[in-house]
């Protein structure tokens, strides 16, 4: 079997290879760690959010904009997944849709004053 420096160890020393990278905002380097975690275990919340912050970060806008869809489908009130859904949609001039978006998150949040 031939691994890379990205893929290699247990899936929790990928997530805090992926996480140092994150950190070190080499976000190119910790979304390639993350893309194999998150194919590996899909039903984790944390790595495909990590993933869609990464995607983000390194404006690859529309693969973060897949992570979220895809974290919102399984979990509709993880309020952090809509907020950056949200702010991914902005930046892509997608006001319209984004404002749907943020004012779940702002309500999921209970931050009524927001709203």
């Amino acid at each position: 079997m031939n691994t890379t420096y990205y893929d290699h160890g247990t899936p929790a020393e990928r997530w805090e290879r992926a996480r140092l990278f994150f950190d070190a905002k080499d976000y190119a380097a910790a979304a390639r760690v993350l893309r194999a975690l998150v194919d590996e275990v899909p039903e984790q919340t944390g790595p495909r959010l990590l993933l869609a912050r990464s995607y983000y970060h390194s404006a690859q806008l529309r693969s973060a904009e897949a992570e979220l869809r895809a974290v919102v489908e399984s979990d509709p009130v993880e309020h952090y997944a809509r907020l950056m859904l949200g702010r991914t949609l902005q930046r892509q001039g997608r006001h319209e849709e984004a404002e749907t978006h943020l004012r779940v998150a702002v309500a999921l949040a209970g931050d009524f004053d927001r709203l």
